[in-house]
């Protein structure tokens, strides 16, 4: 059997009023909600990094709230990806990198950066803003993803400036935004959208197992069926760590649907 990296499963935050109902038990306290939510996923999407400043003291809160071997991955703020300019980020990155990151420790997965759904592709400028992005927060390796979410990034300019970073492209699965399932960095990095509220595990069965066995297959180096790149296909057979969150739909169902698949999948390689 080929190796396999690390296959890591969650949703996009912790705090959803619905899910006080439909995921946490009626008597859990908020404030152990994060727990409970990291026992029973394998990652989560930080939000809160998004829309303001975090604290070094709240990354090590929630850095201490989870167990060993659970990750986050970080949302990068709106604030250096909403510019018109990406080139003329480097002063809000270079902030968010020093606000605190490293105090989550084993705990910290990669950056997002999420750019704007009318944010076009500008050769130029995108490779200036991909030359900003640190290696570093303190002590710790940054490891980054970019979502992609107009059509003009679905090319081979934009898949090449990635690759040469070792920055990963976020493929979106069943959502609105260009579904780029190249593969450019040595991590693997998903976001599916297509739960809804019909169905008890958000997907139907077949729709998670197949998103499982993409999850395998981008885990073990290989290009998954029925996703084809700009490019060429993966097919290093190098173990990579992945990264799959179900993000919107009906966004009540996403943990159930990331259960599902960590259920599929198993909480480590095979």
């Amino acid at each position: 059997m080929d190796e396999a990296g690390r296959i890591r499963i969650g949703v996009g935050g912790w705090t959803y009023a619905p899910w006080d109902d439909s995921f946490y038990p009626a008597d859990l306290r908020k404030k152990d909600q994060l727990s409970y939510a990291a026992s029973r996923l394998t990652a989560i999407e930080i939000n809160g990094t998004f829309y303001r400043t975090q604290k070094p003291e709240t990354f090590q809160n929630w850095r201490d709230a989870v167990p060993e071997g659970f990750v986050f991955a970080v949302k990068a703020p709106r604030y250096a990806v909403q510019k018109r300019v990406l080139a003329e980020a480097g002063s809000s990155i270079a902030r968010f990198a020093e606000s605190g990151l490293d105090r989550l420790g084993d705990a910290l997965g990669p950056v997002l950066w999420q750019l704007a759904p009318t944010k076009r592709h500008d050769p130029d400028d995108f490779a200036a803003f991909l030359d900003l992005l640190p290696e570093r927060a303190g002590d710790a390796p940054l490891r980054h993803a970019v979502e992609l979410r107009h059509p003009s990034f679905a090319c081979a300019e934009a898949v090449a400036a990635c690759r040469a970073r070792n920055v990963a492209i976020v493929l979106a699965g069943d959502s609105e935004h260009p579904m780029i399932a190249d593969q450019t960095a040595d991590f693997s990095y998903l976001r599916i959208m297509g739960t809804t509220p019909d169905l008890k595990g958000g997907y139907a069965p077949r729709a998670l197992d197949l998103w499982a066995e993409r999850a395998r297959a981008l885990s073990r180096g290989r290009q998954p069926d029925g996703l084809p790149p700009v490019g060429k296909p993966l097919d290093d057979g190098r173990p990579r760590d992945v990264f799959l969150f179900v993000i919107s739909g009906h966004k009540e169902k996403n943990p159930a649907a990331a259960q599902e698949l960590i259920a599929r999948v198993g909480r480590d390689p095979d």
